[in-house]
């Protein structure tokens, strides 16, 4: 008869065993949280390993991803598919056990957890995104939507500084079905944290409203159950139970000590754990009675069995409730999405408008928004200047089934607990702040790229045409920063049509974020056939051009377009040959195939110009060396926007004068 020590040290055993193998990982918080994690996952956690994308499945977020070899143990000990070969496999080349948990390598990672404190605000976008989809789509008696969101989170998590932000948000929007286990076990790289981290997590917990278990004995079955029960009996605020436990437990000459945080114990430690926790099996050997105590899989189909009858029940009451619920889940867009798109934008052709590509976008969202009940947005505490609200906004802070969240100035929250969001499936989430301030967001905007997820992001005052507010709030390598991020589709559009084309753009994308870079100042709309206004979902296309082949070709986005423009004109009048390209999308132009992009920007033509009030050294690979860039190479200053133009290059008379000594 195996006791549940045994049951849990299965976990700990074959993560020793991986990581000594791969001569890499970190066994400490593995070996730590092993009694925690078996409570949590075969007590409490609502799954279903034959299917692990079913809708109203418990999410699982393991913060402190370093510790990853504790999950691997426990997808493969519940029944995931996820073999002991792939647990020898741990941390090499194209294995389903990467270092760090990767969202899509591997069934049963809800998320991507790498730089700490990550993954407890996706967390808190997974409470948010559970608690509004029920307010949407629950009625009485049909509770389709009813899941909780649990998270593991160490030491770091709490020290960095995205976890205030996030956790002060969860708090206020009193998000009870998010429980988080504290690992508190006082060692992190350096050594003990008693040197460098001394305040009182459970008194900062309950100051942003959190409801906190304090001293839960995280090697102790009831202590640990305990306090779960209290929990989930809580229905007015987020939990955080702080488990004290020993890292590296069972380790007679490592544990307690950082020398089990980083490092693989060694062989003869491993040996010694053995004996210390009994386990007489060799690597990678668990015993037939211990997988059975661990198999999730029957009690998952029985779950998940249930719910299918629920919405069967549910379909029959409410079928435009249940189809409209299948069509989010799935991300699938409205059957008469294509058509009340393109119908939008060609009215904006239509109907000119010299505004601000956040005015427009502002206006989009407004046009979108009553077929897109899935918009879930929010702003940085700058909604008024982004332009982030419409009509049909409602805060989820007055109201659950609301479809707006004011975040707060919490860039790198908002940034993070929106891909929580997108994750959960359900939502289209979109967010927003200064362009210059995704600086704030960074990591988390990579994390999106990395992970392929559908966020939207609005980054506005996209140039110094932001002017008085000077350089700290004036965007030069951000954009050029984004444009290099894999995976991340950037658009930086010159006025509402091309505006329309790119929310279009990242509405229907499935396989990635997109970042749309807006401008504070009001831009001229150009004047477009139809063929140039479907050219321009391709990234990039001729505006205006010349008989025959042209001399020079000027490339240029967003505000600078009509500066672009402007100068074509001058030229033309004087019989010059030029053709003026705009490249609202850089990455999507460059996925055209070679004839189209030799149609746009030919190679025999050496002579062009890069427009952009930006990073110049981007614009390389498409001047190449005998091309010209007008471009920023300092950060700029505090001025009238004109000025600003003016003095750092951006005028039709320096522009001419640059393009008359390649004419």
């Amino acid at each position: 008869m195996h006791s549940r020590q045994d049951i849990a040290n299965a976990i700990r055993i074959l993560s020793i065993d991986a990581i000594q193998k791969a001569q890499s990982g970190h066994p400490g918080a593995p070996m730590g949280m092993a009694d925690i994690a078996e409570v949590l996952w075969r007590d409490y956690l609502k799954h279903n390993p034959v299917n692990p994308k079913w809708p109203d499945r418990d999410r699982f977020v393991l913060s402190n991803g370093h510790s990853s070899m504790l999950l691997y143990s426990l997808l493969h000990l519940t029944g995931y598919n996820l073999s002991i070969g792939d647990l020898q496999n741990f941390r090499q080349w194209h294995s389903h056990t990467p270092g760090h948990p990767e969202y899509g390598y591997t069934d049963g990672i809800e998320t991507t957890t790498g730089p700490l404190g990550q993954g407890i605000a996706n967390a808190v976008g997974f409470a948010i995104a559970e608690r509004t989809l029920a307010a949407q789509f629950n009625r009485p008696g049909y509770d389709i939507v009813n899941h909780y969101t649990y998270a593991f989170v160490g030491d770091g998590c709490m020290m960095e500084g995205i976890s205030h932000e996030v956790c002060s948000l969860a708090g206020t929007l009193n998000l009870h079905k998010l429980i988080v286990f504290y690992d508190y076990n006082g060692i992190s790289i350096d050594g003990e944290m008693k040197g460098w981290f001394t305040e009182d997590t459970a008194k900062r917990f309950e100051s942003y409203g959190w409801h906190v278990v304090n001293n839960i004995n995280g090697h102790e079955v009831f202590s640990i159950k305990n306090a779960i029960e209290e929990a989930r009996r809580n229905i007015d605020k987020p939990s955080l139970l702080i488990c004290k436990t020993v890292i590296g437990f069972g380790s007679p000459n490592k544990s307690g000590t950082h020398d089990s945080h980083g490092s693989p114990l060694g062989e003869e430690e491993i040996i010694l754990t053995r004996k210390e926790l009994n386990w007489k099996y060799p690597p990678f050997f668990i015993p037939e009675e211990i997988y059975e105590k661990w198999n999730a899989k029957k009690r998952g189909q029985q779950q998940e069995s249930q719910w299918d009858k629920k919405i069967l029940d549910y379909e029959r009451k409410y079928p435009k409730l249940a189809k409209e619920f299948k069509r989010r889940i799935n991300s699938q867009l409205p059957n008469n999405w294509h058509k009340i798109s393109e119908s939008i934008i060609n009215k904006l052709h239509e109907k000119p408008a010299n505004i601000a590509t956040r005015k427009a976008s502002q206006n989009i969202i407004e046009a979108f928004g009553p077929i897109l009940p899935e918009y879930l947005g929010g702003s940085a505490d700058l909604a008024p200047s982004n332009l982030t609200m419409w009509s049909g906004s409602k805060p989820i802070n007055l109201d659950k089934s609301g479809n707006y969240i004011h975040y707060g100035v919490r860039e790198f929250g908002m940034t993070a607990i929106a891909n929580g969001i997108a994750l959960h499936t359900g939502f289209l989430p979109y967010t927003a702040t200064f362009l210059v301030f995704s600086e704030y967001a960074r990591n988390a905007v990579r994390m999106a790229a990395l992970m392929k997820i559908r966020h939207i992001m609005i980054y506005t005052h996209d140039s110094i045409g932001l002017g008085e507010d000077g350089p700290t709030h004036q965007p030069v390598e951000q954009l050029a920063n984004l444009r290099h991020t894999p995976n991340m589709s950037t658009w930086r559009p010159c006025d509402q049509v091309e505006s329309a084309v790119a929310w279009k753009f990242a509405i229907e994308r499935l396989d990635g974020p997109t970042s749309l870079i807006l401008s504070r100042q009001n831009l001229i709309q150009q004047k477009r056939n139809s063929s140039q206004i479907s050219n321009i979902s391709r990234g990039g296309y001729i505006l205006k051009d010349c008989d025959g082949k042209p001399k020079l070709i000027l490339i240029a986005t967003g505000s600078e377009v009509s500066l672009a423009v402007s100068v074509w004109q001058k030229l033309y009048q004087e019989n010059y040959k030029v053709r003026v390209v705009s490249l609202p999308s850089t990455d999507v132009f460059d996925k055209q195939d070679e004839i189209y992009r030799e149609s746009v920007l030919p190679s025999s033509v050496v002579s062009r110009i890069a427009i952009e009030a930006s990073s110049s050294d981007y614009w390389f690979k498409y001047t190449g060396l005998h091309g010209a860039i007008i471009g920023m190479t300092s950060f700029g200053e505090s001025a009238p926007s004109d000025k600003l133009f003016e003095k750092f290059g951006f005028t039709v008379n320096h522009i001419i004068n640059i393009a008359k000594s390649f004419l």
